[in-house]
């Protein structure tokens, strides 16, 4: 049986709150899982320690059984201490749209545009 440790969403429309359970990976993400390991409240401010609530027990147990944690859980579980950072690399995440390249295309030649009537008239000067 293939383990996840990931987030079942609850709360009401626009006020998202989630619970981290293990569960089979083939399992819908609010459906049944195993067992219940911990709430994350989105809503609170970043600094605060009710944001995250994991019983570390049983995360390590679950890990130590093969279970694979999926992203956003990796990268709590990195910050509570209990897994080594990982490396990330996505390049493509800073290179700006489609649209906003063209429209900085289209600054650029406009500003070549102006520069180059100033330039001409300085070396006639």
């Amino acid at each position: 049986m293939a383990m996840k440790i990931r987030l079942a969403r609850g709360g009401s429309k626009k006020r998202p709150f989630y619970r981290i359970v293990a569960a089979d990976s083939r399992m819908p993400r609010d459906g049944r899982f195993i067992e219940k390991l911990g709430t994350y409240n989105p809503l609170l401010p970043k600094d605060s320690e009710d944001r995250v609530k994991m019983d570390v027990e049983r995360v390590q147990h679950w890990l130590s059984q093969g279970a694979q944690p999926t992203d956003r859980i990796a990268r709590m579980l990195e910050a509570a201490g209990l897994r080594d950072k990982a490396t990330r690399n996505n390049p493509n995440k800073g290179t700006p749209g489609k649209k906003a390249q063209e429209r900085a295309e289209a600054r650029a030649e406009k500003a070549a545009a102006a520069a180059a009537p100033a330039e001409e008239d300085a070396s006639a000067e």
